[in-house]
Order: structure tokens, then sequence, then C-alpha cells
């Protein structure tokens, strides 16, 4: 995922968190916020410390990653927007295509489909 595809700066996250509506489910809390000036959507990921050591917190990040490339591909995602995932506890013990469904229902319920 391209770097101007991703939320990076502490100052954006906290935009996102605090003025954006917030939807989720067991495994994810997606963040959403509409930014009509940019032309494609922005993504920040966050996995906590509860969730397991490093490697697996990177393991988590890497499908959400590759469940988005999926998404973009398809056209699925809505542009001009920012959000942000944040993966609860069971996300540790789920494979891709679980994370994948999960992650699908979710961002419908967030209406970013």
């Amino acid at each position: 995922m391209k770097k101007a595809y991703r939320v990076k700066k502490e100052a954006d996250f906290q935009k996102v968190f605090h003025q954006g509506k917030s939807v989720a489910n067991r495994q994810f809390v997606v963040y959403v916020l509409d930014k009509p000036d940019q032309s494609h959507f922005r993504v920040g990921i966050s996995v906590g410390k509860k969730t397991g050591n490093a490697p697996v917190r990177n393991a988590i990040k890497r499908k959400i990653r590759h469940a988005l490339i999926e998404f973009d591909q398809k056209s699925e995602l809505k542009q001009e927007k920012d959000f942000l995932i944040i993966a609860r506890k069971p996300t540790a013990d789920m494979s891709f295509f679980e994370i994948k469904k999960s992650l699908n229902h979710v961002l419908r319920l967030a209406k970013m489909m």
C-alpha cells in the first residue's frame, strides 16, 4: 500500500478518532471521517499490545493491508475518506480469510463500500 494511502501523523489519527464516526463488530472498530478535498482514501491501522507480541501484531497488520488492497482493486472502497481500523484481541487467532470477511462486514456497516 502506497504511503499516500496511509494516515501516518498523530494529528491526523487524532482528528479521525475524535471527529469521525465509529462502527464496530467483535473483531474491529472503524472510525470514518469525510475528506471531500481528497482524491483517494487514507487508512490508519492500529493493533494494541493486548492482542499479542510484535510479530503477531505485525502479521495482523499485514493481513488487514492485504485485504484492503484486494477491496481497492475491485473498486469497492469509497474514496475521499480517512478511516482508522483498530483490531481487537480475537483477530490474533484468525486466518486471513476470516479477517477479510470480518473487515468486509464492518466496512459495510461503516458505509465504506
